[in-house]
């Protein structure tokens, strides 16, 4: 259910009127590539920081809920997270605490899990900005008008509306369920029986979902559906000032980091390239 209501908020923060909303989803779908990009070649913390900034501030002007946006950013952290967690352990140089079992922290594993670690949060916060600012078909429209092939273009658009009826089966099955007093965490209850139960649930909601799935191709195909069909697209725009304007500062904002990171940042001791040697 929290899955269900996370898709259904994730589409209603996109309706929300701010510049940034507004613009062609192409500026924004390159704009936050690049950042990931640079974010993942950098090598200064103090590059990441002021990058988190710099997307704080646009989740600001896009009116977006920083309550929200931490919720999504915290549940997709474990993910990466995860593997960072074991670098102060494995990755060599001088050893500031010893345990038992031969278990070891270096300084060089911390630095560099600290590294790994803004490096993720940039990447997954510039990840929930573009889903909260664009609609899910708005990126496909995106990739499509970028060059994406015709073929992965329409099956990203399929797969994403799929995407909402699987869920909409399944909010059905868990509904009619509680309808009828089950509950898959009661301990009252056998874990065997409540396993097969499960089972049953996601059988029948693969079931239902193809059933489905069926009933929407005929009706495409009756409407002239086919391999050779193309994607829609919505009418030519041009760029107005706001894109440029977004444009420019994120290019602005990028050329002067990198600046400051060969000249200003090593001078003061800020985190540098020596941890990847």
């Amino acid at each position: 259910m929290n899955s269900i209501g996370s898709i259904r908020e994730l589409e209603k923060a996109t309706d929300i009127e701010s510049p940034l909303h507004a613009m062609d989803g192409r500026v924004k779908l390159v704009s936050l590539i690049f950042i990931i990009v640079y974010a993942v070649f950098s090598t200064q913390i103090l590059v990441m920081v002021i990058l988190e900034i710099y997307l704080i501030l646009l989740m600001y002007l896009s009116n977006i809920s920083f309550k929200t946006a931490l919720t999504r950013v915290l549940l997709l952290l474990p993910f990466g997270g995860f593997i960072i967690l074991f670098q102060p352990f494995i990755h060599p140089g001088n050893v500031i605490w010893s345990g038992a079992f031969g278990i070891q922290v270096t300084d060089a594993g911390l630095l560099w899990g600290a590294l790994l670690m803004s490096r993720l949060i940039v990447a997954l916060t510039s990840i929930v900005l573009l889903s909260s600012i664009s609609p899910m078909q708005e990126v496909v429209q995106s990739f499509r008008k970028l060059g994406m092939p015709r073929e992965f273009a329409l099956i990203f658009s399929l797969m994403i509306r799929f995407l909402f009826m699987f869920f909409d089966e399944l909010n059905r099955i868990m509904h009619a369920q509680k309808s009828r007093c089950f509950d898959a965490f009661n301990k009252k209850i056998s874990y065997k029986w409540r396993m097969k139960q499960l089972g049953y649930t996601v059988a029948m909601m693969f079931l239902s979902s193809y059933e489905r799935g069926e009933t929407i191709y005929m009706s495409m195909a009756s409407r002239g559906y086919s391999d050779q069909s193309n994607l829609y697209h919505d009418r030519k725009r041009k760029f107005g000032t706001n894109e440029y304007v977004f444009i420019f500062t994120t290019l602005l904002l990028v050329v002067c980091i990198q600046i400051s990171a060969m000249f200003i940042f090593s001078q003061l001791g800020i985190i540098g390239d020596y941890i990847i040697k």
